[in-house]
């Protein structure tokens, strides 16, 4: 009998075969969608904005921040779950067609090599987000996605410290 991990492995593209795969998915005539982030403690807004990402393009490329990249720009005390972990994670989920990683705080050197032509991004961060530029100036547009009320992981953390002290 096969384990799941067996059956993700082959979704999980390491970054420096990302411009190869990215390529040849092109030359295939496919839409390359991505969207990226860490992903850390995953919920139900990640998956909506996951979800609604493979609906833009005909092949999703997720890229996650390695665990150094979220230390740096989220906390020291980040991420919950480890970066393996992660990208067995979203490489299981059935409507997401390959992950890679990257080491830097912002996706845009990942980004350059992918060349998506549609780049999705959480309203948070806007049509002029970080990403927009490499994106755009690759011919690629961007999509935003509307976020889910009451779900971050910020949020649950919070709520997980209060049932600790009793205060929730």
């Amino acid at each position: 009998m096969k384990m799941w991990k067996d059956a993700c492995v082959k979704k999980i593209c390491p970054p420096t075969a990302i411009e190869d795969l990215s390529e040849r998915l092109r030359a295939e005539g496919k839409t390359i969608a991505t969207l990226n982030g860490s992903f850390d403690l995953l919920h139900a807004g990640h998956l909506q904005i996951l979800f609604e990402a493979s609906q833009v393009g005909d092949v999703l490329i997720v890229a996650l921040n390695t665990d150094a990249s979220i230390k740096q720009y989220k906390s020291s005390m980040r991420p919950f779950i480890p970066l393996q972990y992660r990208l067995e994670l979203i490489a299981a989920l059935s409507f997401v067609d390959f992950v890679t990683w990257f080491d830097e705080t912002d996706p845009c050197r990942i980004l350059a090599k992918i060349k998506p032509n549609v780049h999705v991004n959480g309203a948070e961060y806007g049509e002029n987000c970080i990403e927009a530029e490499v994106v755009k100036s690759n011919g690629g547009c961007m999509h935003i996605v509307q976020l889910v009320p009451g779900l971050s992981t910020t949020q649950i953390v919070q709520k997980i410290a209060a049932a600790q002290t009793g205060k929730l």
